[in-house]
């Protein structure tokens, strides 16, 4: 049996994935899935398994950059609505991995739920907030996550509850392939009062980051008791450019791709960050963004 048997429908060779992130920059992917729910997922990476095929799963694509050439193997997107349904019941929000971080969000918010609404305006799916524990404001989203279905790489799916999980800065213990569901145990609260909140959060957030017709991404994770884009202007490096990768003038953690930008380019401006923070305050900047 080869790897596509089964799947004619729904898996493409060479796919373009520039279209697939914020960035827009990036080669193609040697296979592209896009299955249509949680049964044909798990079959899906199974094969791969046993096909020795390496797979990687794609939200959003806000927190990626696909190197130039591609990437081999399985690129999965979870973009299916079967793959992002939301349900509430009482304090509790169940949604799945594929869902957006947004959604999940106004839906808890117009429900009168309180919690998460500190962090809207991130981007992505509600499975890459969990992975990297998103958060602003002093919260994250793992203090409100009471338990999580998980699909490892040999397509096993595994049920974790609260104690099983762990959350620190921008990291979690969900570092499966998959996080196929959640569920979200929330605090009672005033709906008008949670969507002014909200929406003063959204302004804030959106005022502070590049604009939203332009192609870009956050690098670098804040380091402890600072903030990593005001040590990046501190270092004098807003505005800086490397090929078509350009510091952004109004945050300068995100990096903006020009129209004649390569990959090549963003990592050379990424290295280059790096190196001049550390040489001239001393501080090792982690970074947030994964490469592929």
């Amino acid at each position: 049996m080869g790897l596509l048997t089964g799947f004619e429908k729904i898996v493409r060779p060479d796919e373009p994935l520039a279209m697939h992130t914020w960035f827009q920059l990036g080669g193609s992917a040697e296979h592209f899935a896009e299955p249509q729910d949680a049964d044909q997922l798990i079959a899906l990476v199974r094969r791969c398994r046993e096909e020795d095929v390496p797979v990687r799963l794609l939200g959003s694509g806000s927190n990626i950059l696909v190197r130039d050439e591609g990437v081999p193997g399985m690129v999965i997107r979870l973009i299916a609505p079967a793959l992002g349904e939301i349900r509430v019941d009482g304090r509790s929000v169940t949604a799945g991995g594929g869902a957006s971080l947004g959604r999940v969000i106004t839906t808890a918010v117009h429900q009168g739920l309180a919690g998460l609404e500190s962090l809207i305006g991130i981007p992505g799916t509600l499975g890459g907030a969990l992975h990297g524990n998103a958060g602003a404001h002093g919260g994250n989203i793992g203090q409100w996550t009471a338990a999580a279905s998980v699909i490892t790489q040999n397509g096993e799916v595994l049920d974790r509850d609260h104690d099983e999980m762990d959350f620190g800065y921008r990291r979690s213990s969900l570092d499966e392939l998959v996080i196929l569901e959640a569920k979200l145990e929330l605090d009672e609260d005033d709906p008008r009062e949670l969507t002014r909140r909200m929406q003063k959060n959204w302004i804030l957030r959106k005022a502070a980051q590049p604009m939203g017709h332009q192609c870009a991404g956050c690098v670098f994770r804040n380091p402890r008791g600072a903030r990593a884009g005001e040590l990046i202007e501190d270092a004098g490096l807003k505005g800086t450019r490397v090929g078509g990768a350009v510091v952004s003038d109004r945050h300068a953690n995100f990096i903006v791709a020009e129209p004649e930008c390569t990959s090549q380019d963003v990592l050379r401006l990424i290295d280059l960050i790096h190196s001049q923070v550390h040489d001239r305050l001393g501080v090792e900047l982690e970074q947030e963004l994964e490469i592929w």
